[in-house]
């Protein structure tokens, strides 16, 4: 199960609706807000993909002007990940040790489309 925090900004104005949308949405749980437009809630999935479905929905409804993920844990996710590497035999050895230089390790991801 994943499960991840989704902050929310909408105007004052809009902000009653908005909170009633989230609150009546099954695929969101209101937790808080401020009177500036800040919401917080947050979704759950089987996969990272049914998070970004269910923010895709939040930033769809009327009067959000920006929603984003905060915090994401995928527990199971990150299980299997561990059980890949541990099968393959391909954890490297600077993994295991803890004298390693943390400045050595290189990032090859993607981040909001910027490769490093």
């Amino acid at each position: 199960m994943n499960i991840s925090s989704i902050v929310v900004f909408t105007t004052k104005d809009k902000l009653d609706r908005v909170i009633q949308l989230l609150k009546e949405a099954d695929f969101c749980q209101y937790h808080l807000h401020s009177d500036e437009g800040k919401i917080i809630v947050t979704v759950e999935g089987e996969s990272v993909s049914d998070e970004i479905s269910a923010l895709k929905k939040i930033q769809q409804i009327p009067g959000v002007l920006s929603a984003e993920m905060v915090y994401s844990y995928a527990e199971d996710e990150l299980d299997k990940e561990r059980d890949k590497l541990k099968s393959d035999g391909t954890i490297p050895d600077w993994l295991n040790n803890n004298e390693a230089d943390i400045r050595e390790i290189k990032y090859g991801g993607d981040l909001k489309g910027k490769s490093f």
